[in-house]
């Protein structure tokens, strides 16, 4: 996701009457022992959680904001201020807009570099599990999903901090409201919870987000140190609730679901016959960035109608699946390609021996758990070579039942050092992205162009 912070963004007016407010459930705070607030830069805490921060304070729960970074990159283009001095205001600033809503809270200032969260992701990781946070606590951080590298890397950080020290976990986003629109399948009404304020908690957080004068007027009159949140967009936190988004957490889908799902049935995906996959499977297959690979894995594999594409391109091709039925006509289809090797594998938890220079996730990530997911992202860093490609294809819009989001699946491995993009292609019904190891180099350098 790409977006230009002058450009002017939803009306609030639009997200206010959006039709599925009534159903979104109330945030419920009962066994809350501590909050944990994490900012990706100073003001991300007041306007995503400085109501909840008040809420938690009037409950007499301990509030603890962890700021990852100082925020020094706002106005980088600034004739009257230097990033360093930027960064001693943002940190002034930060500290009166938490004194406004929660004066007991302490912060820690980790002073990583605004912009390079991703790349220092390990030492924001570090730090939280030094914090001793346990099932009472509840971590709050900037969605994954958000669009702003920053806060998807802040985000997916405290996801995967959350699953492995058994604290609740909630995200909350800032420039969501600002480039998507109330029907844009990225956004997860499913997923979200509301904190309706009280009068009190209004009037603080909006304290606390005035505190934060650097960002919400210009620095002086000459260019480069234009206001960066304009009034319109901080009308988004001035609502009278709070909005999260709470990870599903549901369990992978197993064996018995897609057998079932393929009982009697030859494609029921229209994998062969529908043009969105035959397009699809064009995109995917032209978004390889060699011509030829020495040894590919499809994980997922189905009735092996991608198989039958990526055989062209592999030397040899392991393809898997979790059920028989889909893999009895995959190897059918499949039975003079003496180089593919069809097998059926309940990955994440098993996965094939060997290593790969092609790994291709399509439409299968979204079946795992939140769990499994980081299951899997090990496994493929263990088993992808060090110039190896991996290819994630997945469908955005939601689907009862599926324990992730397509949107989900490609933040994690967004948000995962070990990979990096070298490609990506967005629509409103699938995400496709090209991850390589650190760094990417694009086709044309590969290949002598540049």
């Amino acid at each position: 996701m790409t977006f230009d912070h002058r450009a002017t963004g939803t009306p609030e007016e639009d997200w206010l009457t959006a039709a599925p407010w009534p159903s979104v459930p109330a945030l419920k705070l009962t066994g809350i022992t501590r909050l944990v607030v994490v900012a990706a830069h100073p003001d991300d805490e007041s306007l995503g959680a400085g109501g909840l921060m008040a809420r938690a304070t009037a409950l007499g729960v301990p509030v603890h904001v962890v700021v990852a970074t100082n925020g020094a990159a706002s106005h980088p283009r600034s004739p009257t201020v230097t990033p360093q001095q930027l960064a001693t205001i943002r940190r002034a600033e930060l500290g009166a807009a938490v004194e406004a809503v929660a004066p007991l809270a302490t912060i820690d200032f980790l002073d990583l570099p605004d912009g390079g969260l991703r790349d220092t992701a390990d030492r924001l990781t570090a730090h939280l599990q030094t914090l001793g946070l346990d099932a009472g606590t509840l971590l709050v951080a900037p969605w994954r999903n958000d669009g702003h590298g920053d806060h998807d890397a802040a985000g997916a950080v405290a996801v995967r901090v959350a699953r492995a020290t058994g604290c609740q976990v909630l995200e909350y986003p800032v420039w969501m409201w600002h480039w998507a629109q109330p029907h844009d399948p990225a956004v997860p009404w499913s997923r979200f919870v509301s904190l309706q304020l009280d009068e009190i908690e209004i009037a603080a957080k909006a304290l606390a987000i005035e505190a934060h004068h650097s960002q919400n007027e210009p620095l002086s009159d000459k260019a480069g140190d234009e206001t960066l949140l304009s009034e319109a967009f901080r009308e988004y936190f001035l609502r009278p609730f709070e909005v999260y988004v709470s990870p599903l957490g549901s369990s992978t889908l197993s064996s018995d679901f897609f057998d079932d799902f393929y009982a009697g049935k030859d494609d029921p995906w229209g994998f062969g016959t529908r043009w969105y996959e035959i397009r699809k499977r064009a995109l995917t297959m032209a978004s390889l960035p060699r011509p030829l690979f020495a040894s590919g894995l499809e994980i997922g594999c189905s009735i092996g109608v991608l198989t039958g594409e990526l055989a062209g391109r592999c030397a040899k091709l392991v393809a898997t699946d979790i059920a028989e039925e889909p893999i009895a006509q995959a190897r059918k289809r499949l039975i003079e390609q003496a180089h593919v090797e069809v097998s059926r594998v309940e990955a994440p938890t098993e996965w094939p021996e060997g290593t790969f220079d092609l790994i291709v996730i399509s439409e299968v990530a979204y079946y795992w758990s939140a769990d499994d997911l980081e299951r899997a992202l090990d496994r493929i860093d263990a088993s992808l070579t060090d110039d190896g490609v991996v290819i994630a294809c997945h469908w955005r819009h939601p689907v009862e039942g599926y324990p992730e989001a397509g949107d989900d699946v490609h933040a994690a491995f967004r948000s995962d050092p070990r990979f990096t993009r070298l490609a990506e292609h967005r629509e409103e019904d699938f995400l496709l992205d090209v991850f390589v190891r650190p760094p990417a180099t694009s086709v044309a350098r590969e290949t002598g162009l540049l």
